[in-house]
């Protein structure tokens, strides 16, 4: 079975404490998304990443999420 790519936004962290808080800050806020390997594209020290539908609606959501708990590394646009 062949699995489709979608277009992804991917928002990678610092570390892993930061990519595991995203996903409790996320979760809680009931966000479309879920933590995945970091994508060989994207260079960066944490092994995590944070992925979710390539909209501004979700981006908007995730960065709302969290804001004032964390600051992401950076946000990407990747076929995945």
């Amino acid at each position: 079975m062949v699995r489709e790519k979608s277009e992804r936004f991917v928002v990678s962290f610092a570390s892993t404490f930061d990519a595991m808080e995203a996903e409790r800050l996320c979760g809680e806020a009931r966000l479309e998304g879920r933590i995945i390997p970091l994508p060989v594209e994207i260079d960066s020290e944490c092994g995590l990443a944070w992925s979710m539908p390539a909209s501004d609606e979700a981006l908007q959501a995730f960065h709302a999420a969290v804001e004032g708990h964390l600051v992401p590394e950076g946000v990407y646009r990747l076929m995945l």
